[in-house]
């Protein structure tokens, strides 16, 4: 029962949030700005929505090529669409219950290649690892390029004294996780470090696999598309097609941060986007049809490709 409930509290306290930002924001708005933002989505130039849409798909192509190396590594293959389909199936499924996508690709491996669930979680766990530093290079990257403006946002919106205190508690949870982790004898502990070590044969392939240094490239050309499609979208509107390169790089940022901590970013993503764009003169109206429209092509993207994928791989293959 606990855990149904954790489940269900998981995809409804982020979708809760999304739905209160998206009241809130629009009830800050007259009936005539309200009429303008509507004005920006009838006149926006759709070449560049599409274009980023197109180099999107590119992204998640690069990552599926990539998935090979790790798998090969550890001697096992998989078709290219299967590893495709999987991929998108992990962006559908991260809509609903944040992080289970990542196990949701797993199984997609282990039900139509055959491959281990704890050795194809591991591969993408190892994935993630490298996605992470490229996210935390870009957030460095970012914070140099703007740092002044980028402080003065986070110390509107972000309470100090909250953080620190979260931070104390998380460490020492942490501490008692890692002691209570190296030190119990517990049954089930025992199971999980046997499927722990599984994973961690996936997370060290990286560093030891003959092919790292395409796999590395796939991995920068990842983050590379998902800031050039970011970067597209700018011109789409009037109001944000002469923004530098150093402001988009914060809206990257911010966004990424939003989709990150919430189901798909659903009210969030477009709410601090018009917000970090506001401090960049952008009007509010603006920066909030901008945040939609960015939003709204992108989750498209991925729920029509996660669609696809769940109906096309039942068709083209049969279950192990």
């Amino acid at each position: 029962m606990n855990k149904k409930l954790s489940k269900i509290l998981s995809i409804l306290l982020p979708l809760s949030v999304g739905v209160f930002l998206v009241i809130y924001t629009y009830n800050q708005f007259t009936p005539a700005q309200f009429e303008e933002i509507k004005g920006y989505f009838k006149n926006a130039d759709y070449t560049y929505i599409y274009l980023s849409m197109l180099i999107g798909l590119s992204g998640h192509i690069a990552r599926a090529y990539r998935w090979k190396y790790t798998l090969n590594h550890i001697g096992y293959t998989s078709p290219f669409m299967v590893r495709f389909s999987a991929v998108c199936v992990t962006y559908l499924m991260n809509m609903t219950v944040p992080r289970s996508g990542e196990v949701s690709r797993a199984l997609v491996l282990k039900r139509y290649s055959d491959v281990p669930f704890d050795k194809g979680l591991g591969t993408i766990i190892s994935e993630r690892v490298v996605d992470l530093f490229l996210l935390l290079f870009c957030v460095a990257g970012t914070v140099i390029l703007q740092f002044g403006t980028l402080k003065e946002y986070l110390t509107q919106t972000i309470p100090y004294q909250n953080l620190i205190v979260y931070g104390i508690c998380c460490v020492a949870l942490m501490g008692g996780a890692i002691l209570f982790y190296m030190y119990s004898k517990n049954k089930w502990l025992l199971k999980l470090k046997e499927k722990i070590s599984g994973l961690m044969e996936g997370v060290l392939s990286v560093a030891k696999m003959p092919n790292k240094w395409p796999f590395m490239f796939l991995s920068v050309y990842i983050w590379f598309s998902y800031v050039l499609m970011f970067y597209i979208t700018i011109f789409a509107i009037p109001e944000t097609a002469q923004l530098s390169f150093g402001v988009v790089c914060v809206g990257f940022v911010i966004g990424s941060l939003a989709v990150t901590f919430s189901n798909g970013g659903f009210g969030v993503y477009p709410a601090a986007l018009a917000g970090v764009l506001g401090l960049y003169a952008i009007p509010k109206e603006a920066g909030t049809a901008f945040g939609w429209l960015t939003w709204a092509s992108q989750t498209g993207l991925i729920v029509c490709l996660g669609a696809l994928a769940f109906l096309v791989l039942p068709l083209l293959y049969k279950r192990k």
